[in-house]
């Protein structure tokens, strides 16, 4: 059977996405899809290459579409949270107002530009950052605190949260993996972790969009854009079965995996995200860690 293409679209689109597990409901069914050639890569290097035209479409960090283009947004499609995320944190050695310096996991450019943000606006300190890691041991023997993204935030929990549980600094509650703040054990240290996401939700009572479909303006076609919907509504709708191919050699963080994608990720792009991200982009461009916010656009569904 002959694959007719949209008009004006040549074939594959060059799609970029990240290699982490909360992207992977996105992803569902694409590879091997002749439409789509797909890569993995971390997220700042999705935005590079998406940059560098070296890809047609990419799952880039949100603050990188004010630093590219001009770019496209793929409708009702991000990685966001309304709440706990669980995978992008601030790992404190000291109370949060006493922090004077960061290492930052430099992987995703908007969680750096986030914890910015929070530092400005919420927790009101100026720290010293560096690029480090993600070693959190070395990250927090050099500095105060560190920013850990992605699986290795997941995972560190995973191990160390449920076997070192303690009374919270922040509001004297005991709290599960996952939770907004929890006691981890960092060889003989315990130190602290924030929960980015509902740090976020505290301050606005919106949520945080962390990344989503940007590319050129004719990489996608109105079919593209509804086979990238119903690849996210399918997996969105299969937790388990993600986590357990994910995590094929790991099969002790299957449950984990699969609570994380059910519980803290969600991958609408509405009315609530779109105002979220567009205030992300204010409080950003007032500290100058961005460009002014550029107007949103987004492909014909």
């Amino acid at each position: 059977m002959s694959i007719v293409w949209p008009r004006g679209l040549q074939a594959p689109v060059r799609l970029g996405a990240v290699a982490y597990l909360n992207a992977r409901p996105l992803v569902y069914g694409l590879e091997g899809m002749p439409r789509f050639d797909l890569r993995f890569d971390l997220p700042a290097r999705c935005a590079a290459l998406l940059h560098e035209r070296a890809i047609d479409v990419g799952l880039i960090p949100s603050i990188e579409y004010l630093r590219g283009g001009p770019y496209r947004i793929a409708p009702d499609l991000a990685i966001a949270s309304r709440g706990p995320v669980a995978s992008v944190a601030l790992y404190t050695a000291r109370p949060i107002s006493e922090v004077r310096s960061i290492a930052m996991d430099t992987s995703s450019r908007t969680s750096v530009a986030l914890v910015h943000v929070l530092c400005a606006r919420l927790f009101k300190i100026a720290p010293a950052v560096e690029g480090r890691g993600p070693d959190l041991d070395d990250m927090l023997a050099h500095c105060d605190a560190a920013l850990v993204i992605g699986d290795n935030a997941l995972l560190w929990d995973a191990a160390e949260v449920g076997q070192n549980m303690r009374h919270s600094g922040i509001g004297g509650r005991r709290v599960a993996l996952g939770g907004p703040q929890a006691g981890v054990s960092i060889g003989e240290r315990m130190v602290e972790k924030i929960d980015l996401g509902k740090a976020w939700a505290d301050m606005t009572g919106l949520p945080f969009v962390y990344a989503f479909w940007a590319g050129y303006p004719d990489a996608l076609g109105a079919e593209d854009v509804m086979t990238l919907q119903r690849a996210r509504d399918a997996g969105v709708a299969r937790p388990d079965e993600i986590a357990r191919e994910y995590f094929a050699a790991a099969p002790e963080h299957r449950e984990i995996g699969a609570r994380y994608l059910r519980d803290n990720i969600d991958y609408d792009f509405g009315d609530e995200e779109r105002a979220g991200l567009e205030l992300f982009y204010r409080y950003a461009a007032e500290i100058g860690v961005a460009p002014g916010a550029a107007e949103l656009r987004f492909y014909h569904a």
